[in-house]
């Protein structure tokens, strides 16, 4: 045995004991929010007087004030405030903003979009939306962003993205601006169970959480009709396939009622707006357990500021199609229990105005509580994170908000978030103002 072969243990030895001597020595950060009111979504009633105990990222406890302690914490007071889970955004598109579609969008190269992500990531992280799922966005920008605010160069909400969308030559997720001598095709384009197949895996190689894929037809692209389904039921079936056997779920852009059944009973994890939906698409969700990410609030947008939109007249047609029936479907939805999670498509109106969804949840039936739960609890199912976020419960992430006046009785006061957490990071508090 040589010098090194018996000096190894040694060696090891003395590591393991500067291991041990480096966690020894680094701080636990505890805080207590004192909270005024807490609202618990699950029991769907407020409490009175809580403290939430954090440790570091997590969430240690959540009792009555006066049974905390306090000691060698940082105190954050909000006796005077409701606080509430930081809510969730199941559809946005943060490396995009309204303007960008159309021939507009063929100037915004892939790192203006990952620019454009991270001031987007902050005006949603501070609206309160904590997380958000991305579905779509060009060049992996979403997966550069993610990655950024993930390592802390950015501030941003957490981040489950899609890479590009898949979809067919010619379709909703294709670009279809340009003639043919320049053989533009988007990223994501795949027909045939084989290639849908290898687009699934290509997505997963550059860092895809979840898979986007457009079964049918859509709003802001030129030349297809939301109407109509653009996958086959076996391209769709293959790419759930493997995308559950490699442990990403599969979100469905589609309008068209056929679309939506067969992408249903393909077994993808969510539909993107279901806008055309009939009974038998609807019932068909229902049977399948399959949630509908309904983003409605996109329709009051587009009507109230017309001129803002600027949407060329090929694709304003179309949104006048959807918002014409895309409230009333989801409406019948809502009756007939379908699972429910908060999407908003953020980009196509400002982001920062994600809350306001849920107010349209309410006009068409939802209660409060039943609202804010599509942007809690179901939100976090949907996203596979219901041991992560979703509520204040201990052992998860510190990622909490708090707003003035009631959300039980008035749901638009989430539109006003005045203390946002991030993983027991204060981001944002007007009250210390």
């Amino acid at each position: 045995m040589n010098r090194l072969q018996r000096s190894l243990p040694a060696i090891a030895l003395a590591l393991v004991s500067l291991v041990g001597l480096t966690a020894a020595q680094t701080p636990v950060r505890r805080v207590v929010i004192k909270a005024g009111q807490l609202l618990d979504v699950k029991a769907g009633q407020t409490l009175h007087d809580q403290a939430i105990v954090i440790e570091n990222d997590k969430i240690l406890s959540v009792g009555p004030i006066s049974n905390a302690n306090t000691m060698n914490a940082t105190v954050i007071d909000l006796s005077r405030s409701t606080v509430l889970p930081g809510m969730i955004d199941a559809h946005v598109h943060l490396t995009m903003d309204p303007g960008h579609f159309g021939y507009d969008g063929l100037a915004i190269s892939t790192p203006r979009e990952a620019l454009i992500g991270a001031k987007n990531a902050r005006v949603t992280l501070l609206a309160g939306f904590t997380t958000v799922r991305n579905v779509g966005a060009g060049g992996y920008s979403d997966v550069a962003l993610r990655d950024a605010i993930n390592a802390g160069d950015v501030p941003g909400p957490r981040m489950l993205v899609s890479g590009p969308a898949l979809g067919i030559t010619g379709g909703h997720c294709d670009n279809d601006l340009l003639p043919y001598e320049f053989h533009s095709t988007a990223e994501g384009v795949a027909d045939g169970v084989e290639a849908v197949q290898h687009k699934v895996r290509e997505v997963i190689k550059y860092g895809a959480d979840v898979i986007k894929i457009c079964a049918t037809g859509g709003v802001l692209s030129k030349g297809d009709d939301p109407n109509a389904s653009q996958f086959s039921l076996e391209e769709m079936k293959a790419i759930v396939a493997d995308a559950h056997r490699l442990g990403r779920k599969v979100a469905a852009h589609a309008h068209g009622a056929q679309g939506v059944r067969w992408a249903s009973e393909a077994g993808v994890d969510s539909i993107e707006h279901g806008h055309l939906m009939d009974e038998d698409s609807i019932a068909a969700l229902k049977k399948n357990a399959t949630y509908l990410v309904p983003t409605l609030y996109l329709m009051d947008w587009n009507r109230e500021n017309a001129a803002k939109a600027n949407l060329p007249e090929f694709l304003r047609a179309k949104m006048e199609l959807v918002s014409g029936r895309g409230q009333r479907a989801a409406k019948s939805a809502f009756e007939a229990g379908v699972k429910i999670a908060l999407g908003t498509d953020a980009a196509v109106y400002p982001h920062g105005l994600n809350a306001h969804e849920l107010a349209v949840y309410v006009r068409l039936g939802m209660t409060p509580i039943q609202a804010i739960r599509t942007t809690t609890l179901n939100a976090a199912d949907l996203l596979g994170w219901s041991d992560k976020v979703g509520s204040i419960e201990p052992g998860k992430w510190a990622d909490i908000i708090a707003v003035d006046g009631d959300p039980l009785a008035d749901v638009t006061t989430l539109q006003q978030v005045k203390f946002v957490m991030k993983g027991g990071e204060v981001v944002k508090n007007d009250y210390a103002r």
